[in-house]
């Protein structure tokens, strides 16, 4: 009997024993606890009027102070700092990337060497034992980790793990790395579906550890969410192409930093220097940015490209700040630049840079015979024919003119497409001056057919014009009352067609139109002008002399002579 109680003793004792959970803060802890217990640390988060965001936990995963932890803390914040297990606070520099679906953050902090933890590429298996390690402070006697199981290994994105782990501890233990038994980290624990659940949960650091800035990340909505200054991507096309797209997404004085921060990482990279040129000369620091493209010259690969963009950055102050005159800086420069690169390199757009020059000096015959020799090139296109034919215009050489803008508008095909709009309305517009009036309003009606949604009142106003030119009556007075319909307040477009019904006979009609310019405009003469010379043609001579009289008192010359014919 004392043998049977003493066995179910001991069966009782170990079923005990091994129902208990997989997972103790350990008394015995590995070897490697205290020297990654120093690689963990607290990270808070500040808006920017410097008032407490967030916080949580974190730790590096290089010496250079790269870093990883979850991504919520930084929406939002304007800064952000993290305090090692020896208490020391390292601003957080820049973001590496970040993704909002599972909550990853990566980053940089000012530091010149950290502590940090090993990313694995091996992910832990179902069963696996693992280390949650929290943050602890220098102050604490000892190093603490929390022993686990993994209970369920699933993958994402292809070949990323995404850990469940049975893992003991009430306090927020968001952000802390999940270690294998080796010490390497396999995992960033998220914040737990309950505080009191033991099952945790844990992205892989492998998956935080990809997380790369391309040259689009500037427009990511997850990295937009914090206004932490991010990361230049590591390869050159990508940081130009990050360049390039921050033009339009940043304030000037974010984009002058970002710029700073291309030459510090690209300095033999001339771009980064004729970015800097080119705010330099928006802000009229002509001195800096002659500077920055005597050292895009200088480090250049391309010498003739950095001669170029040198005379494009003059020839745009020249053009545009000359009331700020800058010594060294002329079109005469520009124009020296331009040939330079054309010496290098005989690029036909260098010699198109030349041309555009020449035609700003007011040398129109160099410039339209650089324009013209363009022709057979690459650069054969309706700009390059509508530049040669202002040259012409210049030179009152209407024949040429038009013949170039032909050309021009013959660059494309019918039925046109909306790029052919300004090319055809600057032709119609030059066939009214040259009184091609039926020709022009051909182009109107192609404009109008293109841009049927944006017209507007003086569109149909101009081709009204054109219409009483070409004698197109009933065509002009459809028009005007398109004007008139689409900015009816406008008391020149009833004087406009009060005009035209006298012109054709529609005496009463004018006498209406009249009277409403005359309600819209009391102060002007075209209204009491056109109601007495209606009146006086349907011969109401009496009240039409006395409009007559009262157009001539407000300043309209015409009225004298209709006055003296009627009276």
């Amino acid at each position: 009997m004392k043998r049977l109680i003493f066995t179910l003793s001991f069966i009782i004792y170990h079923l005990s024993f091994s129902a208990a959970p997989p997972f103790s803060a350990a008394p015995n802890l590995p070897s490697w606890t205290k020297k990654a217990t120093k690689a963990v640390f607290t990270l808070k988060t500040f808006r920017a009027d410097g008032t407490l965001l967030a916080s949580t936990n974190g730790f590096f995963t290089s010496e250079s102070g790269e870093a990883q932890s979850t991504f919520t803390p930084f929406k939002g914040a304007a800064t952000a700092v993290v305090i090692d297990a020896q208490g020391k606070e390292m601003p957080v520099e820049c973001m590496l990337g970040a993704d909002d679906t599972y909550d990853v953050a990566r980053f940089r902090v000012a530091a010149k060497k950290v502590a940090c933890l090993t990313v694995t590429p091996q992910a832990a298996n179902e069963g696996n034992t693992v280390w949650l390690l929290p943050y602890c402070t220098a102050s604490q006697k000892q190093s603490t980790a929390l022993q686990g199981a993994v209970r369920k290994t699933e993958t994402f994105r292809d070949h990323y793990a995404y850990y469940t782990v049975a893992i003991a501890g009430t306090d927020d233990l968001t952000g802390c790395p999940l270690l294998n038994e080796a010490g390497e980290a396999i995992g960033l624990m998220q914040q737990p579906a309950r505080q009191d659940d033991s099952l945790r949960y844990a992205v892989s650091t492998l998956f935080a550890d990809s997380l790369r800035i391309t040259g689009l990340s500037i427009n990511d909505a997850t990295l937009r969410a914090t206004a932490i200054k991010k990361d230049l991507p590591q390869q050159l096309d990508q940081a130009l192409l990050t360049l390039y797209v921050a033009q339009a997404s940043l304030d000037s004085a974010s984009y002058a930093t970002l710029v700073d921060d291309f030459i510090v990482r690209f300095p033999s990279a001339p771009d980064g220097y004729v970015y800097r040129a080119q705010l330099a000369t928006n802000g009229r620091r002509f001195a800096d940015a002659a500077r920055d493209m005597e050292q895009a010259i200088s480090v250049a690969d391309k010498k003739d490209e950095a001669h170029f963009s040198y005379s494009k950055i003059i020839y745009e102050k020249e053009i545009y700040m000359a009331d700020t005159p800058y010594d060294g800086w002329s079109l005469d420069k520009a124009l020296s630049e331009a040939r330079e690169a054309e010496k290098i390199n005989p690029a036909p757009i260098y010699r198109h840079q030349q041309a555009t020059i020449l035609y700003a000096q007011k040398q129109y015959e160099e410039a339209y015979q650089l324009y013209a020799a363009l022709f057979p090139t690459e650069l054969r296109s309706a700009d390059l024919f509508f530049e040669a034919s202002r040259c012409k215009l210049a030179q009152a050489d209407t024949t040429a003119m038009l013949a170039l803008l032909d050309s021009c508008v013959a660059t494309f095909s019918k039925p046109y497409l909306k790029e052919a709009a300004p090319y055809i309305l600057a032709r119609a517009q030059a066939r009214m001056n040259a009184k091609r009036y039926r020709d022009a309003v051909s182009d109107f009606n192609d404009y109008e057919t293109l841009m049927q949604a944006s017209v507007n009142d003086r569109f149909y106003y101009l081709r009204h014009q054109a219409d009483l030119g070409g004698r197109l009556f009933q065509q002009a007075l459809n028009d005007i009352d398109r004007a008139i319909a689409m900015n009816p307040d406008y008391d020149l477009y009833y004087a406009e067609k009060a005009s035209l019904q006298i012109r054709v006979g529609q005496y009463d009609e004018a006498a209406a139109t009249a009277r409403e310019g005359i309600r819209l405009a009391p102060d002007h003469s075209d209204g009491y002008l056109f109601l007495g010379l209606a009146q006086c043609l349907k011969g109401e001579k009496g009240e039409g002399v006395k409009n007559l009289q009262k157009a001539l008192e407000l300043g309209d010359t015409q009225a004298a002579a209709l006055i003296e014919k009627y009276k």
